[in-house]
């Protein structure tokens, strides 16, 4: 299917843009584009116009406009998902004093669309918006273990297994016996496989036809997930992802089969 090549750039343009690089020179979004400074100030004018650009008076750089922030709080307003769950993770941290999230699948990614800090959190790399790879995080595990054969294979043709630590799974091998070992247990875990010293434990989120919309996850300090915590963070999660489903409908018109 062809594209429209002005869209593309401009699409292109927008992806530029995250946490670490909230402001960008022409020039530098020129050479990443690898595109004349005039194309790029076009595009940059367009975008600005419809306020999904702004620029920045006092330096001149440009940055993300308010309009990404309407459109994105529309998507999010629209996941029921994250209105049910926000009392579930409140009470989950506020229990426990961990960092709870709530994640989904976005084509080979999972995406954080809420996160509650405990006051002993240290999980530094997540936040709302934020994507995170499947092959080493405990949501990304629960989010594609579920999957048919048909639909994980397609998520995982021409995936990469980049490595983070010494522990992230590296291969295709290992990481479908792990969703073996999750789809056994249900609930998976990453064991200092995204970030050094902290462990996860997830767990599934079911709608009413039964399939896995979401996972919940606990993050915490591997220092501090003895045998008995774990179990005890399984159980607390098990709990709350099982009452989400039911108020999903999950368990009453699931289809099966």
């Amino acid at each position: 299917m062809p594209i429209i090549q002005s869209v593309d750039r401009a699409l292109r343009i927008l992806d530029l843009f995250d946490e670490y690089e909230t402001e960008l020179k022409i020039t530098d979004i020129s050479s990443r584009m690898n595109l004349h400074k005039s194309t790029v100030h076009s595009l940059l004018k367009t975008l600005q116009i419809h306020n999904y650009i702004d620029q920045n008076p006092e330096n001149g750089k440009y940055r993300l406009g308010m309009k990404l922030f309407e459109r994105g709080n529309f998507v999010i307003s629209s996941l029921d998902i994250r209105s049910i769950a926000k009392t579930y993770l409140l009470e989950l941290s506020m229990k426990t004093g961990n960092t709870v999230h709530i994640v989904i699948l976005d084509g080979k990614e999972g995406v954080y669309i809420d996160k509650v800090e405990g006051p002993a959190a240290t999980v530094l790399y997540s936040r709302i918006g934020r994507r995170v790879p499947v092959h080493c995080s405990a949501v990304g595990k629960v989010l594609v273990a579920f999957k048919g054969k048909k639909e994980l294979k397609d998520i995982l043709d021409g995936y990469v297994y980049k490595q983070h630590t010494s522990k992230t799974i590296i291969n295709e091998t290992d990481f479908m016996s792990e969703l073996e070992r999750v789809r056994e247990c249900g609930y998976a875990m990453d064991n200092e496989e995204n970030e050094p010293g902290v462990a996860c434990v997830a767990v599934p989120i079911y709608n009413h036809s039964g399939g896995v919309v979401a996972a919940m996850s606990m993050s915490q300090p591997v220092t501090r997930l003895d045998k008995k915590r774990m179990d005890e963070t399984i159980a607390i999660l098990k709990q709350a992802a099982d009452e989400i489903s039911a108020r999903l409908g999950y368990g009453v018109h699931t289809v099966t089969g």
